[in-house]
């Protein structure tokens, strides 16, 4: 594994991660800070009936229910959860509602063609603004903030990759309206950057939001319009039109899978995706003195473009949280609780908050956590549905599941309810992938790939030159390496 110096100030690293909250359903920052409390919903119990049973409450279950009832109020739509709603990704991510397609433009286009792909980017545009919509129609709390997000370079390689991107997208059909190139002395609008700083992209297309209170308020309102949400209820069993629990089932015309990273737990599941963990760490909330020596504009998202590379916000309530710079991936268990937290990524993201922002560098550091990503073989999300069998699938969403989940929702209702409307020939619907490779060589991949992509960090911050040995797992890579 990369190994990195320990950084000199500040007791947190030395000290270790934060020790992780004693309820097991609020390890991470958001689900930590939820008001109204975790305390679960009913369990499923004997034999149900519905007309759409969901499997899965995190955003990809969630956002179909609430369309589905949106759309058809005499709908019954059941909703069952292994946890509680919000517990997976959806309560552990970044906190960005961000821009940029699940998956490879190319791999989408080769199957749909250009015009698909570039009907797709401006409809994740369209999705950060619908999420603000609902928000706000639905008085849901979750610091929802649209106020864009810089991605910035400190090495000549990585100003290489950020100019790259830029010229891509705009091939695609966005204008400078939508993404452009910032200098250094215009980064500072936005956030002092760190030191080196060489450029940027910016673009507006971008929220802020506490992701677990977006999870946890979209179940409330789902409830309101009259899903039925059963918590702590794991399907052992899901087909057509038939959902297995541990102390019941649903029968039901159509069933939904939206069980993300946790569908490998399924028997016969387990190739489906590669389960990968991004780590966060959270700052205690830092003085408005701090904020204005930052010049952090609120709602304001931040990253870095290296090959491990790493992300910021500003939360609601005033702390820097870091998240990325990879994680190791574990072979006997991929999915678990004991992959929430990991010392030498908490010493890399410590590192990182230092370096990045001088300003808070003896700061406390308060929470460390995490959350799995389901990563399809070829990184690229899918929606299906199938009506003879009635089942359907929302997901693979691989990193961009705040936005995707809200598109697939859209698109799952259509899908369902037989509409043929512009969602329903987005590339990604019917979109299949093979496979990842049996065990032992995906986690043998798996390690090839963190220590190839840390190599090549450090070795373009030594020479200020590509790395090309990126190339040998590109692969591998997700869109954009």
């Amino acid at each position: 594994m990369f190994r990195v110096d320990r950084p000199s100030s500040g007791p947190d690293v030395a000290a270790g991660p934060p020790p992780p909250p004693e309820n097991p359903w609020a390890r991470s920052l958001w689900l930590d800070g939820v008001v109204q409390g975790l305390t679960p919903r009913e369990q499923l119990s004997g034999d149900h009936t519905c007309d759409v049973a969901i499997v899965g409450a995190g955003f990809g279950g969630l956002w179909t229910a609430y369309y589905l009832k949106k759309a058809d109020p005499s709908l019954r739509v059941t909703v069952v959860e292994a946890e509680i709603a919000g517990y997976g990704a959806a309560g552990r991510n970044g906190g960005f509602v961000s821009s940029g397609i699940a998956g490879s433009g190319a791999r989408y286009a080769r199957r749909n063609g250009w015009d698909s792909v570039h009907r797709a980017e401006r409809e994740v545009l369209h999705g950060i603004d619908e999420i603000g919509r609902v928000v706000s129609l639905e008085g849901i709390d979750c610091g929802y903030n649209k106020a864009g997000a810089l991605t910035v370079a400190t090495t000549e390689p990585q100003l290489q990759r950020v100019r790259a991107r830029i010229e891509a997208k705009h091939r695609s059909g966005l204008g400078a309206e939508d993404i452009r190139f910032l200098n250094p002395d215009e980064c500072t609008e936005f956030l002092r950057g760190p030191e080196g700083l060489l450029g940027a992209s910016y673009t507006p297309h971008c929220a802020r939001v506490d992701p677990a209170r977006l999870a946890r308020g979209l179940a409330d309102v789902c409830e309101r319009l009259g899903v039925k949400i059963y918590e702590q209820s794991p399907a052992e069993h899901l087909g057509p039109r038939l959902v297995q629990c541990r102390n019941g089932r649903i029968s039901a015309e159509v069933v939904v899978r939206a069980t993300e990273s946790y569908t490998i737990r399924e028997r016969g599941q387990r190739r489906k995706f590669l389960p990968l963990y991004s780590l966060l760490i959270a700052t205690e909330p830092l003085p408005q003195e701090t904020w204005d020596e930052l010049g952090w504009r609120d709602g304001i998202g931040y990253s870095d473009i290296g090959h491990l590379f790493y992300y910021a916000q500003r939360s609601l309530d005033g702390r820097i949280v870091v998240g990325g710079r990879g994680a190791p991936y574990r072979l006997t268990k991929p999915v678990s609780p004991e992959n929430e937290q990991n010392a030498h990524v908490y010493e890399r993201l410590v590192q990182t908050l230092h370096e990045a922002f001088p300003a808070v560098a003896q700061a406390r550091i308060t929470h460390h956590w995490g959350g799995s990503l389901a990563v399809p073989r070829d990184w690229c999300m899918r929606t299906t549905f199938d009506r003879d069998s009635g089942l359907g699938f929302v997901g693979a969403f691989g990193g961009h599941g705040v936005t995707a989940s809200n598109i697939s929702g859209r698109t799952m209702r259509d899908l369902i309810l037989g509409h043929d409307t512009d969602l329903t020939s987005l590339p990604w619907v019917g979109h299949h992938t093979r496979n990842w490779e049996p065990e032992p060589l995906r986690f043998i991949a798996s390690m090839a790939i963190h220590k190839t992509l840390a190599s090549a960090d450090a070795y373009e911050e030594r020479t200020g030159k590509p790395a090309k040995r990126v190339r040998l797992v590109a692969p591998f890579l997700p869109p954009g390496h």
